[in-house]
This record gives structure tokens, sequence and C-alpha cells, in this order.
């Protein structure tokens, strides 16, 4: 066995590389109960050790803990996420109620936080380094607000609650996958699909296919409200179809979820000291408190609804009606876009051919900012025919680290975009990054090229920047390698690399026609920069109302405001009224009923995190603009200072190393078309 596992020894891959080859599902369940003991024995050795604390016995110690863990864990979650099967759904099932334990048992080890406290009282003597102090500071933090101080029979209820929440949110996006998946609308004919181009009608019916219909044609549900093909289908009958389908997914089966979720997290916060799980969140974020990130609410959502409702005065008149209905409104947006600024969205897509906006554009523009560049390497296997593997080397041609690139839906897959670690950059383990990034662009026929939208474009550029994190990580410690920063400030690497993609340079560098090679004509991109702020009290609104969604079911007391299980739809309801979101057109860019940020991927009292982070964005992307640098020098700034520190100093510290000062939200205000 300790041979055959290939999780059980480091892989002699290039950057340790997942042996993917040798990867079998009858290999995650040996390794986790091997993983889990070995590092249960690690902690004990630790917290039992006769010599008294030290940063190098006890901290450095604990970091080295858990090799077997990290590996499978890191592969068997992008597996749950971008290629999973019913014998991975099983066993998520069955492992993350003990990984909460072991979870658990790690942050709560009375003789281990008893070194950690003696260490942590006495930092200031320590000799210790920033990075060294940083490390100490987080692990006690995590131990503090994980309930370390609390007595025994607290701790017992805590690891319970720990334990539900964690079956739970396994529960939910399983229930997520199936009712996206049985919501699909299965269409007979290509007729029915008018004003889609012929490409994505071509994809429909390989997804039919897929799903067991040949010769019919689908329309599969991506993770959001608003499904990109309102723009475009000429049947309004269709189009109130397909949002129903979108709107309503979930609800039945999440709902009680969802209640059960609010209910034992704010107990669970009780327990911690805090009014509710909010306060606990944002206590250990860049926000730092509440009343911060309700005063962000309150300078954004009044005038993004005056911006909304001349929007939709527009909207009406275009539609003639007297109001524009929310299946309708995206149709007759971009029918005002085309009027308004000449400015067609069908018309750039043929501009926009998967492979070279990668590497044409996403590689140019981080070659181009950061000098790095991107070599495919077909001879290492990934988990997947769809996923490819490139090698990073730096400026001066050394090695940086492995980039996986994984961007087809396909029924295995879960919706939406992101970015993973598959191997974190460590000094003191001596590891490289290797990062993945998952997009779900629909594939077409073979032999027919990928066109994506420009919102697929940005989409593509952002999720780059969350791998540009991980790749850039440059600290000692795992801890606080790459993306491992505040859930409020993850957000904002990622939405800075998206103004490389209508970046003038950037843009004229992979903006040609897919058949021609002819470059984008240049009156489009300047009529993209036209119209930029069109649709922006709907963008505004659309993503507010599902922060402030996040908000309501997170700051829920636990001395008895939770609603019953049945009633999720209306507290979400209440929820949008009480904020002044309640738009009958705009639905919240999600649902209870699918809302998997907040209910099983982390983000819970979170979501208010991109607006948070896109304040940092908007600010440094005017940085960039105007410091008087060129790109490439200010590309190694905001490297060396942001990118490269991962967690090893203050977010906030970190901004204003590359800005020189606090952040302004009037870049902000000034982006979206709006005023304070």
């Amino acid at each position: 066995m300790t041979t055959s596992n290939p999780f059980f020894e480091p892989s002699e891959l290039p950057y340790e590389l997942p042996p993917f080859a040798r990867i079998r599902n009858d290999h995650f369940l040996p390794a986790f109960t091997r993983g889990m003991a070995d590092q249960r024995d690690e902690v004990a050795a630790i917290g039992a050790g006769a010599e008294p604390a030290t940063f190098e016995n006890t901290v450095e110690a604990l970091e080295r803990s858990g090799a077997v863990l990290d590996r499978v864990r890191r592969v068997f979650f992008n597996k749950v996420a971008a290629d999973t099967d019913e014998e991975i759904q099983a066993l998520e099932v069955e492992i993350a109620p003990r990984l909460a334990a072991h979870g658990d048992l790690l942050l709560l080890d009375p003789a281990l936080f008893a070194r950690l406290d003696a260490l942590y009282e006495q930092r200031g003597k320590l000799g210790l380094d920033e990075e060294q102090l940083r490390l100490l500071e987080r692990h006690h933090t995590q131990r503090v607000r994980a309930g370390a101080r609390l007595a025994p029979e607290q701790q017992r209820r805590l690891r319970e609650l720990n334990a539900e929440i964690a079956a739970l949110s396994t529960e939910f996006v399983q229930n997520l996958r199936v009712a996206t998946a049985a919501a699909a609308l299965v269409l007979d004919r290509a007729e029915e699909l008018a004003g889609l181009p012929a490409d994505r009608i071509a994809a429909a019916a390989e997804q039919a296919q897929a799903l067991g219909h040949p010769g019919k044609f689908a329309l599969t549900l991506k993770n959001f409200s608003c499904q990109t093909e309102l723009a475009a289908l000429e049947d309004p009958a269709l189009r109130e179809r397909l949002l129903a389908a979108s709107l309503g997914r979930g609800i039945d089966s999440n709902g009680p979820v969802a209640v059960a979720l609010a209910r034992l997290r704010a107990e669970r916060a009780a327990l911690l000291g805090y009014p509710h799980h909010a306060a606990w969140e944002v206590a250990d974020r860049t926000a730092g408190t509440t009343a911060a990130v309700e005063e962000l609410f309150g300078r954004l959502v009044v005038p993004a609804v005056a911006n909304a409702e001349r929007e939709s005065a527009a909207l009406a008149e275009a539609a003639g009606v007297a109001e524009i209905g929310a299946a309708d409104w995206q149709y007759y947006s971009e029918r005002v876009r085309k009027e308004r600024f000449d400015l067609d969205a069908a018309a750039l897509r043929p501009y926009l051919e998967l492979d070279t906006v990668l590497h044409d554009g996403v590689f140019h523009a981080a070659e181009l900012v950061y000098g790095i560049t991107f070599t495919r390497r077909p001879d290492l296997v990934s988990y997947h025919p769809d996923a490819h593997v490139y090698e990073v080397h730096d400026a001066d041609g050394g090695p940086l680290g492995l980039y996986i690139g994984d961007f087809h839906a396909r029924e295995s897959k879960r919706g939406g975009a992101w970015m993973d670690s598959l191997v974190a950059q460590s000094k003191l383990l001596g590891q490289r990054p290797v990062v993945v990034n998952n997009l779900n662009v629909a594939k077409p026929p073979a032999g027919e090229p990928v066109l994506l939208s420009w919102s697929e474009v940005n989409t593509l550029f952002h999720e780059f920047g969350h791998a540009l994190h991980g790749l850039f990580s440059d600290v000692r410690y795992p801890l606080l390698s790459g993306t491992q920063v505040p859930r409020d400030f993850v957000e904002f690497p990622s939405q800075v690399n998206e103004m490389w993609a209508d970046w003038p340079e950037v843009l004229a560098h992979y903006a040609r026609h897919h058949v021609t090679g002819e470059p984008m004509p240049a009156e489009l991109p300047a009529r993209l920069r036209e119209a930029e702020n069109f649709g922006a009290g709907f963008r505004m609104v659309e993503h507010q109302a599902a922060a402030v969604l996040d908000w309501a079911w997170h700051t829920l007391s636990a001395d008895g405001d939770v609603p019953r299980e049945d009633e999720a739809a209306a507290f979400e309801a209440a929820a949008l009224e009480h904020y002044g979101l309640a738009m009958a057109a705009i639905p919240p860019r999600y649902r209870t009923g699918y809302f998997a940020h907040i209910f099983s991927d982390g983000y819970a009292a979170g979501y208010y995190g991109y607006r948070w982070a896109e304040v940092l964005d908007a600010d440094t992307v005017r940085w960039f603009r105007e410091n008087g640098r060129t790109i490439r020098e200010s590309g190694e700034i905001f490297r060396r200072e942001l990118l490269g520190r991962g967690g090893s100093v203050d977010p906030l510290a970190a901004f204003r190393a590359v800005v020189g000062r606090d952040a302004e939200i009037g870049p902000l205000l000034d982006r979206h078309g709006l005023t304070d």
C-alpha cells in the first residue's frame, strides 16, 4: 500500500505535479485516512514536546505537518469541482465531516494551543522576522477564533456544529448539481433558438447529445441568474422559460439546507462570543466591522438603483411597453446598446477565439506586465483531456511553476469559473506553485472554433488574476502562500487583471478574426469603451442584491429570528425589500437555492467582498494608468509589494506599499457611472 498509493510520497513529476495518470478513485479514502492519522500524530508530538516551545519546534513543525493530507485534499477537491462522478460524490459526503473534525483537532488541541499561546505572549522578544511574526499571529488568531479558549463542554458542541455545517455544505452543492442538470431546457428544433449565433446552436446540439437527447438542443444553466442566452433569444416565451428555470432551481431542495446552515452558523457565532456569523467573519477581514460593510452598502445601493431605474425606462421605451420584465431586460438592453453605440455583441465573437485570447491575450499581457512566459507541456498529464498544462518561466528564464487551463463545460464539472492550487508555493517545503483555472465555456462540435463573448473574455482575465496571485507567491510558509488572504481582499488582484482585456496594446494583439486573421476593426474597441457604463445600473443592482441576501442570511442571531425551513423564499424577498433592492426586473445574481458561494464555497458573509475589493481594484487601475512609470515597472512593483507577499503581510499595508496611500472610492463610482 505504501508504494501503490500515489499520495503517500511526493510526486516525482516536475513541480510535484500530481501524478494524475496513476491516481484512481480508490486511492482517495486510504490517503485521507492515513493523511489525517499522520497529522494527528505530528500534532500530538508537537504538543508533547519536552523542550520549551520555540518558533522552530512548534510553529515551523506545524507548517511541515500533514503532507499526505495536503496532497490528497487538493487533488480530491479539484476533482469534486472539475470532474466528479457518483463515486466521488459519495466519498465527499463521507469525508466532509471527518475533515471538519480533523480541522477541529488541529485548532482546538489544548497542548498545541498552550505552546502557541506561550510564544504569542512573548512574540516581541523572540527575534522573529516580519513573516515569522505574521505566521505566529495567524496560527494563534485562527485558534482563538475557532474556540481554543472555550470550556470543554462548549468545544464539544462546537465540534458538533462544525461537523453538521460541513455535511450540509456538501449536501447543498450536490443538491445544486442535480437541480441545475434537471432544469436544462431541451428543445426539439434549432428554429426555437432563433437569435443565437450558429456556433452556440451547434454547442446546444452537443449538450443535448451529452445529456442523452440526440437530435435535440439543450440550454444548460450557468451558475448565475440571468442566463447569457437571454440577450439573443428572439422568442419571448422561451426567454421566460429559461429565466424561470434559472431562478427556480434548488429552492425546494436547498431552501431547507440554507435555513439549517444559517441556524447552525448563528449558534456557532454565539458560542464564540459574536452576535451573528457576519460579525465573526468580518472581524478577521480587511473590513474589520459589520458597520464598515453596511456603510459600503449605503454608498452604493441608492445610486445603483437610481441608475437602474433610468436604464429600465430606456429599455421599456425601446420595447414599446410600459414596464420591462426580467426575462426581456437583456434582450432589449442588447438592442439599445447596438442602437446607441453601434455595437453588436455578436459582432465581437468572431474576433475572440479561445486559444488566441489565451495565448495572445492573457499570456501576452502577463509577459508585457511581468515578463513571464508560458510553454505548453503536452508531456505532462492532467486530470482531464480538456485540461492543458503549461510551464511558466520568469523574466530571467528561471522556472516559476505550472499553469493548468480547463475551460470547457461538461456534465462532470460544477458551474462557474474559479482558480485552485494543486501545489502551494513554499520555500520551507521547497515547493513551487501549480495552479489551475476552470471556466465553463460551451464546447462546440469537433473542429469548430470556440468563440467567446466579451463577458467570457473578462472572466478568463479575471480568473487568471487569481492564478498570478498563486504563481507569484514568494513566501516561506504554506499558511501564508498565494491566495491565502482575507476573503474581502482575495478578489482584488483578479479584478485588477481584468484591466488588460481591453488595454489597447493587449487587445490589438489577440482580437483577430478566427478565419481571416484580420484585426478587430478599430472602431469596435472604441465603441466598447464608450459603452462601458451602459448597463452599469443593472450589474450593480444584480450584484448588490446578492450581497445583501448573503448579509441577511448571516446577520441572523441565534435567539429565534431564523426562518422556518419552508420560509427561505419569503425570507429572501423580505431581505431585498429591507435593503431597497426588490426590483422585479433585476433578480439577484444568485438566489438562495443556487447561491453556492455562501452555502458551500467559503464566501458566507463575504459576497460583499467583490465590491469591497473593487474599491482597491479601481484605485489600482488608476495608479497603473497615471503613475508615470512604464507598464513593466508598475507590474514589478505590484508583483513585489503585493502579489508575491501572499498572506505574509497585512493586505491593506501591501496596497499602500503599491499605491502610496489608503484606497479611495471615487474611481469605483466613476467606473460604474455612479455619483457618490
